[in-house]
């Protein structure tokens, strides 16, 4: 079954147009009622594989599914009313071909009703990102430390220090800008190098772990308010401590609970006349 689409007041070709300009403001959501609280904030919205580690429990991104993403997907876009939502294309569901990417990608965006779709990898996806965005799919790109491929890149660690491999990066992110992506997130590349990158690419840079110069900033909800207990990136600041107040809330009612605190209906409502 399709969502029904909402014109959004954010779009892929004004946030390439705030290329220089004011900070773009990005975060996670997967969830209604969080699409609803950082939409009056961000003008993105990305709903990312990151979903299956931080509400599946899957050790990697790899597990995630197309139809988590699509799931996911429309329950966010419900809660959106002006800022862009932009779906993660999941391990598996493009890398083989620019046909394969357009299929799914057009699947996700005609069953979530989002703004746009986000793959992993640089000069390799060139090809493929030009073809979706030529069939009308607007392109966000993702280099530096790309998750999908950390078993190749050796785990979750900074990218780009060494000089062969920031000329590598720098050629991503040409490589994706020329093919036509509209922004490009650069997750835990060198400071300098991503400094560097926004300086000389026409699209806007989303950086995570990267540098303050990117032209915005993108977060994982859950790590940024503290409600991940058990793995928070060194690059993350948190806003908040949720966790902390959640088990709070939780030991307050179960002790409650066993204490027999609960009202009854006629407290809530009134006895009956």
């Amino acid at each position: 079954m399709s969502a029904s689409i909402q014109r959004k007041s954010v779009t892929a070709a004004a946030i390439r147009a705030r290329k220089g300009g004011e900070p773009i403001v990005c975060l996670t959501a997967y969830t209604t009622p969080i699409a609803r609280l950082v939409d009056r904030h961000c003008d993105l919205v990305l709903v990312g594989d990151s979903v299956g580690m931080v509400l599946h429990g899957l050790p990697t991104t790899h597990g995630v599914t197309l139809e988590m993403m699509a799931m996911h997907g429309r329950a966010v876009v419900r809660g959106v009313s002006s800022a862009l939502v932009v779906v993660d294309m999941p391990f598996g569901t493009y890398e083989e071909s620019p046909e394969q990417a357009f299929r799914n990608a057009s699947r996700l965006m005609v069953e979530t009703g989002c703004g746009a779709i986000k793959l992993e990898g640089g000069v390799a996806m060139a090809p493929t990102i030009n073809f979706l965005v030529a069939r009308g799919i607007p392109v966000m790109a993702h280099i530096g430390l790309t998750p999908q491929a950390v078993n190749v890149l050796g785990g979750y660690k900074v990218q780009g220090r060494a000089p062969e491999a920031a000329d590598l990066i720098l050629r991503d992110a040409k490589a994706v800008a020329d093919a036509g992506a509209f922004s490009v997130v650069l997750e835990m590349v060198h400071e300098p190098l991503a400094k560097r990158i926004t300086e000389e690419v026409p699209i806007p840079t989303i950086g995570i772990g990267a540098s303050a110069a990117c032209d915005g900033q993108v977060l994982v909800i859950d790590d940024m308010l503290g409600l991940n207990a058990d793995f928070t990136p060194k690059f993350v600041k948190r806003y908040g401590d949720l966790l902390a107040a959640a088990e709070a809330a939780v030991a307050a009612y179960a002790a409650d609970v066993r204490a027999r605190r609960f009202p009854g209906p006629e407290h809530v409502f009134g006895k009956p006349a």
